[in-house]
């Protein structure tokens, strides 16, 4: 990383040079197409089911347009006569990922972008425009580039499914049980901002109300605002669970699934400390193979359901979850179970297997190889 990107924070800091810009962007598009077939190597494990895999698969490339989109907002970041180009934010501590604020400045401009196509020459003449002073002038076109660099993100903004700050519930219909209970997938993800990390929800539900739970305009708008506000990394799944069982009688959560996508380690661009760093630094991967990505899932499922006073003479079914039963760390993690994985490409994994540091014995790996071939190993 250039000396010259000094940070806002000690965690933060920004991307000042046109080519470290263009190669953390290049660095993240590697990143953002491996993560469908990582996915996909655990569906062929019977980890996740088809439904949950599109689901997952939809977030990452929710993802990966967010990642495109904020790379035509600073593609001039850096260059000459752009005092305004603007400056990407990343946290290079423990994460990797743009800082918070970025995600939410870009929902705003969402919001604005049709306001903003409709002010900006349409991207054929800013082109035209373009060749003319190449030619014409014999000079480089630097904010006509720049201005065809904010149509286009604009463009990309308005043309949606991207991954935002908040993204909030839906409930997937899955079949209709014992009893007439609907069982829903029901998915919604975040953007933490006190880890600044993308996070993935999945909650496996039974519905015993008599209205389906997506039609339901009193239950369905409270139930997604309740997990939309619980959802921070820094709460344990257990509490999350416990709290929505316990919140609305007639919804039977039977299985929450947590994927953090990240931290990002580059010896590059982050600040790292432990094995990762050595193993990076050792490594020294050419240009676009200097990183190692977290991948972890986090899961708690209820072991059974009993009925439980309510009031003075109701009762109402509460769901007991099943915390990890290995080592006496169940309270400690408030899940089921965790699994942890390090997506890396080949040079790196090579390193992290001649050094074999402690801690990462049980992390699965995913290791890159050539043409992008995904390979599991322990």
């Amino acid at each position: 990383m250039s000396d010259r990107t000094a940070g806002l924070a000690d965690d933060h800091a920004e991307l000042y040079d046109p080519a470290v810009a263009r190669r953390y962007f290049a660095k993240f598009d590697r990143i953002t197409g491996h993560l469908a077939r990582v996915a996909a190597e655990h569906g062929a494990e019977r980890r996740l089911s088809r439904a949950e895999l599109r689901v997952i698969g939809a977030y990452l490339d929710a993802l990966a347009r967010s990642f495109r989109a904020l790379r035509l907002k600073y593609l001039m970041t850096g260059r000459d006569g752009l005092p305004l180009a603007g400056r990407l934010v990343f946290d290079r501590h423990e994460s990797g990922f743009p800082v918070f604020a970025e995600l939410l400045t870009m929902a705003n401009d969402a919001a604005l972008a049709r306001r903003h196509l409709d002010a900006l020459p349409p991207a054929e003449g800013l082109q035209e425009a373009m060749l003319r002073e190449i030619l014409g002038e014999r000079r480089i076109p630097v904010q006509l580039q720049f201005t065809l660099s904010q149509r286009l993100y604009y463009e990309a903004l308005e043309a949606g499914g991207l991954f935002w700050a908040r993204n909030d519930p839906e409930a997937l219909w899955q079949a209709d049980g014992p009893g007439g209970r609907r069982h829903y997938l029901v998915h919604w993800a975040a953007y933490d901002s006190q880890v600044n990390l993308p996070v993935i929800y999945l909650m496996d539900l039974e519905d015993s109300a008599r209205t389906a739970l997506p039609l339901d305009s009193h239950r369905w708008p409270q139930a997604q605002a309740h997990l939309m506000a619980q959802a921070l990394a820094g709460l344990k799944l257990v509490t999350i669970a416990d709290g929505f069982d316990r919140d609305f009688a007639d919804l039977h959560p039977k299985r929450l699934r947590r994927l953090h996508i990240g931290p990002m380690y580059s010896h590059a661009f982050t600040l790292q400390s432990g094995p990762i760093r050595e193993v990076l630094e050792e490594a020294r991967a050419a240009e676009g193979e200097d990183w190692a990505l977290v991948w972890t899932f986090e899961e708690i499922e209820a072991e059974r359901s009993e009925m439980q006073r309510r009031g003075l003479f109701g009762r109402v079914e509460r769901q007991v979850f099943a915390l990890d039963p290995f080592g006496g760390r169940g309270p400690e993690t408030g899940a089921t179970r965790t699994e942890r994985a390090v997506i890396l490409p080949e040079r790196v994994f090579q390193v992290l297997a001649q050094r074999r540091p402690a801690g990462f014995a049980q992390v699965l790996k995913f290791v890159v190889g050539p043409g992008g071939r995904v390979l599991r190993h322990r």
